[in-house]
């Protein structure tokens, strides 16, 4: 994951409810990439993942500009 990139990283979740998903999304630009875990800058503010959550992740393009705003 190089840093700059925008990625979608799908991780597993530490402890997951009865029943729920076991997996969730992250999606973000990524920051920093360090021996046990990646950060991503997402629009919530930076999350830190663990390596060992990690599933896949996967590059994305940029984000386009907001169309709502276009909208009438």
């Amino acid at each position: 994951m190089p840093p700059g990139e925008r990625v979608v990283v799908r991780r597993r979740l530490p402890d997951p409810e009865p029943g729920g998903p076991r997996l969730t999304d992250v999606l973000g630009v990524v920051l920093r990439v360090e021996p046990v875990d990646v950060v991503l800058e997402t629009t919530r503010g930076h999350v830190r993942v663990p390596g060992e959550d990690v599933v896949l992740w996967k590059v994305i393009p940029p984000r386009s500009p907001d169309r709502r705003l276009h909208r009438r």
